[in-house]
């Protein structure tokens, strides 16, 4: 039987979380957090297991930007979708935090599926 990935989804509002976690938790094993403190916690827990992380860019504690630089400093390889709401210059900033795919919101679940699957399959390339 092949592991079901694990991703942590990352977004101060619980609306946003639970409708990605409700998505999400058909095909993957979900981690949620409602800020970037919380979560750079549970991905220092879970460094190994966490197989993506999908995070919001303004957030509480700490910011997307931050969040991402961090698990992109301590864990490279781990891929990173940003989700901004906020026009061009959150994306500039998640593009300069190496986040590997931006999306907008609202974005469709479809576009989130697409992205996903290619950042898992191209993890394990």
């Amino acid at each position: 039987m092949e592991k079901r990935h694990q991703i942590l989804v990352v977004d101060d509002s619980k609306e946003t979380v639970e409708r990605l976690k409700s998505h999400l938790s058909n095909n993957y094993m979900v981690h949620t957090a409602s800020n970037g403190l919380d979560a750079l916690t549970l991905f220092e827990q879970n460094r190994n297991g966490l197989d993506l992380v999908i995070t919001d860019m303004v957030m509480p504690e700490i910011g997307g930007v931050a969040l991402i630089s961090m698990i992109k400093s301590n864990s490279p390889t781990t891929p990173v979708i940003a989700m901004t709401g906020w026009g061009q210059h959150p994306s500039a900033l998640a593009s300069e935090a190496k986040a590997d795919t931006i999306l907008n919101k609202p974005f469709e679940m479809v576009e989130l599926d697409r992205s996903i699957s290619k950042l898992l399959s191209s993890k394990r390339s």
